[in-house]
Formats: C-alpha cells, structure tokens, sequence
C-alpha cells in the first residue's frame, strides 16, 4: 500500500489555509489605512474650510464640526488661535472603521493645522 497517498491533498488544503489567513489580515490592515487616510483627509478638509471662515471674521469651529459630519466623523477638538490677521486653526476628527476588530481601535483619528501668518 502506498504510505504517501493524500500527502498531496493536506499540503493543498494548509496553502490554502495559510492564504485565507494572508488574506483576511490584508483586508484588516486595509481597512484601518483606508480609514487613517480618510480621517487624515477629513481634518484637512475641516481645517482649511475653519480658516477660510476664520479669515472672515466669523466662527471656524463650527463649519468644521459640519463638514466633518457630512464626511462621516466627529470633530473632538478645534481650537482657532489670532486675531483673522495672523491665526491657526487647529482640528483632530475621528472616523470609524468600517470593520473594527474585537482589541483593535473603533476609529482613526486625523490632526490638520490651517491659517496664515504673518
């Protein structure tokens, strides 16, 4: 009888394992840069809209809290520093991530800084 029969079959059936696993960390790993990136983005967004409004003379603050609602995340602190001279506009939002994983962060958080200087 052939000893080495099936052999073949379990070396297949752990690849396939070893590449299912590869896989699903890729696609955890993807999901929170994806949301980094997005936050990241967002705060940007945020801090350049809160310094345009700054500059006018009215409340950055608020415009960015809106905008960061309409692109999914939460402001969790703006501050706007000067006079609509010289002034910066500082935002960190926070955006979940769209698959969170039990002991991994729910969200990603971006920081942007906006405004003019003398």
């Amino acid at each position: 009888m052939n000893r080495e029969r099936g052999a073949a079959t379990l070396a297949v059936a752990g690849a396939l394992l070893l590449l299912l696993v590869l896989t699903g960390a890729g696609s955890v790993i993807a999901g929170y840069l994806v949301a980094a990136q997005r936050a990241r983005g967002t705060a940007d967004l945020a801090a350049v809209s809160a310094a345009a409004r700054h500059a006018a003379g009215a409340p950055g603050c608020p415009t960015a809290q809106r905008l960061a609602a309409a692109q999914g995340a939460s402001v969790l602190r703006c501050t706007e520093t000067g006079d609509t001279i010289d002034f910066v506009v500082s935002v960190e939002v926070a955006i979940p991530v769209d698959a969170p994983v039990p002991g991994l962060p729910t969200r990603a958080t971006g920081r942007a800084h906006a405004g003019r200087l003398g």
